[in-house]
């Protein structure tokens, strides 16, 4: 679901939805609301250091009865993502109208600060896209008792040393995670790739008929077939094992041009794979692909993006995959 409020920014964000042929009919307009808008400070290296943003229009004006107007979309939709901008009524009316559907749901953190909002809906959450800290912030909101901490890494000489270091230190919460019953973790890492910490039995997508092809899609279909990770050692769709699983998916190297868009990128990546019928690490590798094409853009969306190149790009992503862990 998109919204977005009268204002010239919102005017020209409106008119470019129409230009790319998108719908718009959850698009709430407002007058004299602002539309929301972030400002980022990145450093030298282009990692974000700082941000302020202004979403009280989402708070005031997403509400439960607005999201009700659009029940017959989720609960025909393949998936629904939900990001944590959302007020907590709205996260878990929107929650609840899937779950009752069997619609499987992707949260969203946004930011450490509202990634927390995932506590009074984790039963119907079944994945998430956090980062490291992130991640830990959500398992803390869950668990009374036991707290679990991040401290980020110095430079590895090897990527092998920071990889191992981050599950070291980020399995707890993860697991933890699992335990609360959410399926499928997308840990994204910066600089050092992706973990995709889930059973070894999940299936994400539970009906396939709702998966719908386009042609980009289709062309990568065609361009990846028969790509798949480590010979399909690990059966993600079996329903004998419920062995936890991590995997581990390197980033790619790019020629960084702007990091913004990056992480929404991989998100949206990932979802549009999995509502085309790729599996979950196929999936996660194109989402790495995708975030691969939007540093190396100016605009935080890649205006063109190309299957084939996308089609590599994943497949150098699967084949240096590795399974971290698996008991």
């Amino acid at each position: 679901m998109i919204w977005q409020f009268y204002s010239a920014e919102g005017d020209f964000l409106l008119k470019y939805w129409r230009s790319a042929g998108l719908r718009t009919e959850g698009i709430l307009q407002a007058d004299d609301v602002a539309t929301p808008v972030v400002s980022n400070v990145f450093d030298g290296s282009g990692e974000l250091i700082a941000g302020v943003a202004s979403v009280q229009a989402v708070e005031n004006f997403i509400t439960p009865s607005w999201i009700y107007r659009f029940r017959h979309h989720i609960t025909n939709a393949p998936l629904v993502m939900l990001d944590a901008n959302l007020p907590p009524e709205s996260l878990k009316a929107a929650c609840i109208t899937a779950y009752e559907s069997e619609v499987p749901v992707l949260f969203e953190p946004v930011s450490v600060v509202k990634s927390r909002r995932i506590a009074p809906v984790a039963e119907y959450i079944t994945c998430t896209s956090p980062n490291e800290i992130e991640l830990v912030a959500m398992a803390n909101s869950l668990s009374p008792s036991v707290k679990y901490n991040f401290h980020k890494i110095e430079q590895f000489k090897e990527k092998s040393d920071a990889v191992e270091y981050l599950f070291e230190m980020l399995s707890p919460a993860m697991f933890f995670l699992l335990e609360k019953g959410i399926k499928l973790l997308i840990v994204t890492l910066g600089s050092n790739g992706v973990f995709i910490c889930c059973k070894e039995h999940t299936n994400f997508m539970k009906d396939q008929r709702k998966c719908k092809q386009t042609r980009f899609s289709r062309q990568l279909l065609e361009k990846m077939d028969g790509c798949f990770l480590l010979n399909n050692r690990v059966n993600l769709c079996g329903e004998s094992s419920s062995r936890t699983c991590v995997f581990h998916l390197p980033a790619i190297s790019a020629s960084v041009i702007s990091l913004t868009g990056a992480g929404d990128c991989l998100v949206g990546g990932v979802l549009s794979a999995l509502c085309a019928g790729f599996d979950i690490i196929q999936s996660v590798a194109i989402g790495v692909a995708i975030a691969k094409a939007s540093v190396e853009s100016e605009a935080n969306i890649p205006d063109d993006i190309s299957a084939a190149s996308i089609a590599d790009d994943a497949q150098c992503v699967l084949h240096s995959a590795k399974v971290v862990w698996c008991k």
